[in-house]
């Protein structure tokens, strides 16, 4: 370990800011959602042209 390391939970102001830090949980569930409506955007317009040349 390097000996400049220091321990989060060594003083309260320093766990404080390392439990606050919640930087990635928003930008997982945001890309997880646009993921989630780009696969049924896709599947709505694969269904309709089926539709399209069925009818064709």
């Amino acid at each position: 370990m390097a000996e400049n390391y220091t321990d989060p939970s060594g003083n309260t102001q320093a766990f404080r800011a390392f439990a606050a830090d919640t930087t990635e949980t928003p930008a997982e569930s945001s890309s997880r959602t646009g993921l989630i409506i780009g696969v049924a955007v896709l599947v709505v317009l694969l269904v309709a042209l089926a539709g399209w040349l069925a009818v064709n």
